[in-house]
C-alpha cells in the first residue's frame, strides 16, 4: 500500500474510535494497524481471501454497528437526487435494514435460493442499489440492463441465463410480457413502480 493511503485509511480507522467520546463505554475494535496489514497481506497475496466473504454482511453490516454503537456519526451510505431535486438519503443502518427487507422479498415471494439469477433493469433508482446489495445478500446472482434493452435482448438474456425472476419498471413490462411464454425459468416479476400491471408483484408494496 503507498504511504499516503496507509496513513489515511490509519487516520480513518483510530478517528472512528473516538465518536463516542472518553466517557461512554465502548466496546473494543478491532486495531487499526492490525486491519491495514491483513488488507496489504490479501492484496499483495500474502495471505488468503477469506473463505466465506459477503459484502452486505462483513463491509455494510460493520459500518452500520459502528454507528449503533455510536463509534461513528450517521453520515449518509446512500444518496440519491433526481432531477426534480427529491433526495432519498440513507445512512448505513438504514441502508443495511432496507437491503435486508429486499433480500426478505427475494427469498420469501420470488423463491430465490443462493446461485439463484435475477434479472435486474432499472433506471438508476434507489430500488436498483437495495437489489443489488439484497442479491449479495442472499447469494443470488443478479443480471443488471439497461433500460433500452428491446424484447430481443430480453428474450435472450432471461433464456440464456435461465434467470427465475426480473425486476423493471412501468416502461419495460410490455417487453417482458411479450417475450415471457419463451422464457420457461422466468417464475416471478416485480415491477417498481406505484401502479400495478397483471402477472407482476409490487416492489414497493411488498417493501411496505
Amino acid at each position: 500500500m503507498m504511504p499516503w493511503l496507509r496513513s489515511w485509511v490509519l487516520k480513518a480507522l483510530r478517528n472512528a474510535r473516538g465518536f463516542c467520546g472518553p466517557h461512554r463505554q465502548q466496546p473494543p475494535l478491532p486495531d487499526p494497524q492490525k486491519i491495514v496489514a491483513t488488507w496489504e497481506a490479501i492484496s499483495l497475496g500474502r495471505q488468503p481471501v477469506p473463505e466465506y466473504f459477503n459484502f452486505a454482511h462483513d463491509v455494510l453490516d460493520m459500518w452500520s454497528q459502528l454507528e449503533k454503537a455510536g463509534h461513528r456519526p450517521r453520515i449518509p451510505a446512500f444518496w440519491w437526487v433526481n432531477g426534480k431535486g427529491t433526495e432519498v438519503k440513507w445512512n448505513f443502518e438504514e441502508l443495511g435494514e432496507q437491503s435486508r427487507k429486499v433480500a426478505n422479498v427475494l427469498q420469501d415471494m420470488c423463491g430465490l435460493q443462493p446461485g439463484d439469477r435475477m434479472m435486474l433493469v432499472l433506471p438508476r433508482l434507489p430500488e436498483w442499489w437495495l437489489v443489488s446489495v439484497a442479491c449479495i445478500r442472499t447469494g443470488a446472482v443478479v443480471i443488471p440492463g439497461v433500460s433500452q434493452l428491446t424484447e430481443k435482448d430480453l428474450k435472450y438474456r432471461l433464456q440464456a441465463s435461465r434467470a427465475k425472476s426480473i425486476i423493471t419498471s412501468d416502461s419495460l413490462a410490455p417487453r417482458v410480457d411479450a417475450i415471457s411464454a419463451d422464457c420457461p425459468s422466468l417464475q416471478s416479476k416485480l415491477l417498481v413502480s406505484d401502479g400495478s400491471r397483471p402477472g407482476w408483484m409490487s416492489f414497493r408494496e411488498l417493501l411496505r
